[in-house]
């Protein structure tokens, strides 16, 4: 049997755009000899879907959708993502399902067992289990039909389960011949290696092939890397699609008489190569930029550009998401700023091919604060100060986004989110916060990336890459002033946010446990201004955004 995987980048609630998408992947699957082809969770409606899911005109629209692909697709068979009203009184309205068409009719439906409640997701919210999955007869053999979380559970490939039912033992013991899995598995840096060797541990374990289709494309913060594989039933891997591209792939799977052999794979089919973690975090970025401005309406783009290396890296991934001549960087120089930092942004501009301009603010800085000099008599400048010139950057910025409809970018990274190092209704102004879940240390390791792609022509200056990194709000100014320095802030951050370590934990790694401590204390004192930031990208296991959910108003400290 031919299976294609179809890996296409929906948009939440586009039905129309969708419907075409599933339609003209189909289309080229069975072009290529597939007889059945497999889409991702909810495909029809966009995921994540939200709250929008509370809304019956939404249902209602899904459901027409599906209608016209029973149509549309012209007796093509296909599994897609969607959502099914229960039609019961108690528990949630809706299952979050799967549906087989074939022959212009709706043959199968399976619905999602095991609904996550951790991180990013929050399905409990919307669905109910179900504790019946599905086994669909198509062309005399039987379908395992799974969604995403479905396949997470095997006790033997997790030290700790989050749930005590196996979808996947059960569909095995009712006769099921391939596992379907269709997924929206968002992008985490390593994740890829984690669900590759549980995925074929499954389908080693139960003998049989395995197939995955996963979501690719940027919807808000959630970024989906595709990379839909197939496995035979000795758990190797004979299909991956690509990496943040769609993508139909044919794969032939060659069914034993029992079904529980594979054959070899078809001369089409290809394994797409592993990328660098850099590469990874590179293309990740630049689908979620331009599928969150593509998808919001914006077609142009601004940033401020301070000369340093962050508002450097956002350039240059604004310039490939929108294309150099859709992005304008501004830099906005008080007195504090020196003339090299003017000058790595003008080559920064020049290099990348994007508009340019210079807005000094000085006059602007010193009108401010004679306009406050009454109310602050008799007190010292202090931070105060610096912030107002962060803050009339924030205004210009926001003006010439208002003015000429661009998407304002935001450029601070996770280290700064992290500490409140950062200028709330000031450098924090804008409509996407693209690096705010890279650390510093990523930040450098991409950008220098970035340069060794294009060797002839690097897009990142040199000297944005090699000077001390500071904010220019006063004279002789670093980020060290107040900070750690980024390699140890990084390992502190990264052992606490996503690795959930206490301070004794992090202390005994080798730091200093009064730097720990401080560290600390700036992360939990800064809840506020996080909580007040644009949407970012998320790329690791913990970001500042949907999944991490800290109250603002708390007095716990540790090692206080």
């Amino acid at each position: 049997m031919k299976i294609a995987l179809a890996q296409i980048n929906p948009t939440v609630g586009d039905f129309d755009g969708n419907c075409a998408r599933i339609v003209a992947a189909a289309t080229e699957a069975a072009g290529r000899g597939a007889e059945l082809t497999i889409f991702s969770e909810m495909c029809v409606l966009g995921y994540p879907a939200r709250d929008l899911l509370e809304k019956p005109a939404f249902l209602d629209a899904q459901d027409r959708a599906l209608e016209r692909l029973c149509v549309d697709l012209r007796g093509m068979p296909v599994v897609v993502g969607c959502v099914r009203r229960r039609g019961n009184s108690a528990g949630n309205a809706l299952s979050n399902s799967c549906a087989l068409i074939e022959n212009g009719r709706i043959a199968a439906v399976g619905d999602k067992c095991l609904l996550p409640t951790y991180d990013v997701f929050d399905e409990d919210r919307y669905f109910e289990e179900s504790r019946a999955p599905a086994v669909a007869e198509f062309k005399g053999r039987k379908l395992g039909l799974t969604v995403c979380e479905d396949c997470w559970n095997d006790k033997d490939f997790w030290r700790a389960r989050k749930y005590t039912y196996d979808p996947v033992e059960e569909l095995v013991g009712r006769g099921t011949e391939i596992l379907l899995n269709l997924s929206a598995s968002p992008y985490s840096i390593g994740k890829q290696s984690v669900k590759e060797a549980m995925l074929g541990a499954l389908a080693r374990k139960h003998a049989r092939p395995l197939v995955y289709v996963n979501q690719v494309g940027g919807n808000d913060d959630l970024l989906f890397d595709g990379r839909s594989m197939a496995f035979d039933a000795s758990g190797a891997l004979i299909a991956r699609g690509p990496a943040f591209e769609e993508a139909v792939t044919v794969v032939e799977l060659g069914i034993g008489d029992c079904g529980l052999r594979i054959g070899g794979t078809a001369p089409t089919v290809a394994i797409s190569p592993p990328v660098s973690v850099e590469e990874e975090v590179h293309r990740a970025l630049v689908v979620g930029t331009r599928d969150y401005a593509r998808k919001c309406g914006f077609k142009t783009a601004v940033l401020g550009l301070s000369g340093g290396i962050d508002s450097a890296l956002v350039g240059a991934l604004a310039a490939e998401a929108f294309g150099p001549e859709n992005v304008t960087g501004v830099a906005l120089p008080s007195r504090f700023n020196a003339p090299a930092s003017l000058g790595d942004a003008k080559d920064l501009a020049e290099q990348l091919g994007i508009g340019f301009h210079v807005v000094p603010i000085e006059e602007l800085a010193v009108t401010f604060k004679h306009v406050l000099a009454p109310l602050f008599a008799g007190r010292k400048e202090d931070v105060t100060e610096e912030n107002l010139q962060a803050r009339i950057r924030g205004v210009l910025l926001m003006a010439l986004s208002n003015k000429f409809g661009s998407l304002l970018l935001t450029t601070g990274n996770k280290s700064e989110m992290a500490t409140g190092y950062c200028t709330l209704y000031g450098d924090m102004c804008g409509g996407l916060a693209v690096i705010c879940d890279l650390y510093k240390t990523m930040v450098y390791r991409v950008a220098r990336h970035l340069n060794a792609l294009h060797p002839e022509k690097p897009p990142i200056p040199e000297s944005s890459l090699v000077k001390a990194p500071t904010a220019e709000l006063r004279f002789n100014q670093t980020d060290q002033d107040t900070l750690p320095p980024y390699d140890m802030l990084d390992g502190i951050l990264k052992a606490s946010i996503e690795e959930h370590k206490s301070m004794a934990e992090i202390v005994a790694r080798g730091y200093d446990a009064e730097v720990v401590k401080r560290v600390l204390r700036m992360m939990d004192m800064n809840e506020y201004k996080r909580r007040q930031a644009p949407p970012g990208l998320k790329i690791t296991s913990k970001a500042f955004g949907t999944g991490r959910r800290m109250p603002i108003a708390q007095r716990f400290r540790e090692g206080r």
